[in-house]
């Protein structure tokens, strides 16, 4: 599946700079077109977001600070929780020789997606900060679904780019002299753009167009308060060097379990 990129253009530069984005079939051109209150609502709610050294810090649990403030974003603008069941109804007609009765034989086939965090108007938007990675074969799967039934025009998936995100987390760690903080993040089997991208660009989303939005080190924002897990009073976020774009590559391609040279991002 080629993947597009219409969101180089329809969104604002404020936001190129601080997010990372993916995306098939133009998501971000239709979301634009067919779901204007949508995409203003998606834009309002990645705009107020500030990443923070507690968010890349803090263990999550089994629903993250990031996701849950997001959530609450998208929820205050009249996005609600949603769910498809849809049962089938399949019909096999046998018609004897001769002109006799026709016989039918049916059989039903129940099937239900998982819910959907945030829906409103027919589009779809998932938060998975860093959660199991088979998170995104199932919010990717229900989209599918739901587009097919003819639920959804198009999908959302804010996520993380794990290596930029990565690379904060750890500076932040030792920055702050703290033990073991990152855990989490050197977990590459989690919900991350990277993994994403490649779902998407296998087709796994069928023919709904998917906008992938990932929160990275743009995101963060210097010299906003903050109070990570382990320190007993907020601090002022510092400046966190820019990753180099040779490290970032063999990052991602850790991520996806390609065997490059190894680095340390120190």
């Amino acid at each position: 599946m080629q993947l597009t990129a219409s969101y180089d253009t329809s969104f604002q530069p404020e936001l190129l700079e601080r997010y990372r984005f993916a995306e098939v079939r133009n998501a971000a051109a239709i979301l634009s077109a067919v779901a204007p209150s949508c995409r203003r609502d998606l834009d309002d709610v990645l705009a107020g977001f500030e990443l923070t050294a507690a968010h890349l810090l803090d263990a999550g649990g089994n629903k993250s600070q990031v996701a849950r403030e997001l959530d609450l974003a998208f929820r205050e603008l009249g996005w609600r929780e949603t769910g498809l069941v849809l049962d089938i109804v399949g019909a096999l007609t046998s018609h004897p020789w001769g002109g006799s009765e026709a016989q039918v034989e049916t059989a039903k086939f129940p099937g239900e997606t998982h819910k959907i965090d945030n829906f409103r108007d027919r589009v779809a938007v998932e938060v998975e900060w860093n959660a199991k990675d088979g998170n995104l074969d199932r919010d990717l799967a229900a989209f599918r679904a739901m587009y097919d039934a003819g639920f959804v025009d198009a999908a959302v998936v804010i996520t993380r780019h794990h290596a930029s995100t990565r690379h904060a987390a750890n500076y932040l760690a030792r920055h702050f002299g703290l033990v073991k903080p990152t855990e989490r993040f050197t977990t590459t089997t989690t919900t991350n753009l990277e993994r994403l991208t490649w779902r998407l660009g296998r087709g796994d989303a069928g023919g709904c167009p998917v906008l992938a939005v990932a929160i990275s080190q743009q995101t963060y924002t210097p010299g906003l308060l903050s109070r990570p897990s382990g320190l007993e009073h907020e601090v002022r976020q510092p400046v966190i060097p820019v990753l180099d774009p040779e490290a970032e590559r063999l990052l991602e391609a850790e991520t996806m379990g390609v065997q490059l040279d190894l680095f340390d991002d120190q």
